[in-house]
């Protein structure tokens, strides 16, 4: 399943507020400001820290 492009250009990272790669194979967004890599589940980002896993 593959992110919505018109909410990926929207999305930031929570922390930082800086913009996020996408990670297809995973199926994570990536912030590499802040080391971490957000889930998606079911097509949805989980944009919550405590959920995110540290790179």
């Amino acid at each position: 399943m593959s992110l919505d492009p018109w909410l990926f250009e929207r999305l930031v990272c929570p922390v930082t507020r800086t913009p996020l790669r996408y990670d297809e194979a995973a199926q994570e967004l990536v912030s590499e400001a802040a080391g971490l890599a957000y889930p998606i589940r079911d097509g949805v980002p989980v944009m919550l820290v405590e959920e995110a896993r540290q790179l």
